[in-house]
């Protein structure tokens, strides 16, 4: 199927475009290229081609979530400029 001047001016008319004769003869020469270029990628035989949404195999790279020791109350709370009832106190943002 190729792509006639019709075409292009109707396409251009629905996205409120003008074009000169000259960027009439361009538009319909590359957009006949690109359906002729979708033309032969439905051609392709696909059959025994698994379906993916991504073209690698995509895998978890996360850690192992493993329990280990941590830091005490004590020894954060060390650092913090304003506490109370053992959490760090911060100013209020909202009335």
């Amino acid at each position: 199927m190729s792509v006639s001047k019709e075409d292009v001016r109707y396409l251009a008319n629905l996205a409120r475009l003008e074009f000169t004769d000259k960027e009439e003869e361009k538009f319909t020469n590359d957009l006949s290229n690109i359906v002729d270029f979708a033309n032969t990628l439905s051609k392709v035989d696909v059959e025994n081609v698994r379906p993916t949404a991504h073209i690698l195999d995509l895998q978890n790279v996360l850690r192992e979530d493993i329990v280990s020791e941590s830091y005490s109350r004590e020894e954060i709370l060390k650092n913090a400029p304003s506490k109370q009832a053992g959490c760090i106190s911060v100013p209020k943002v909202m009335e």
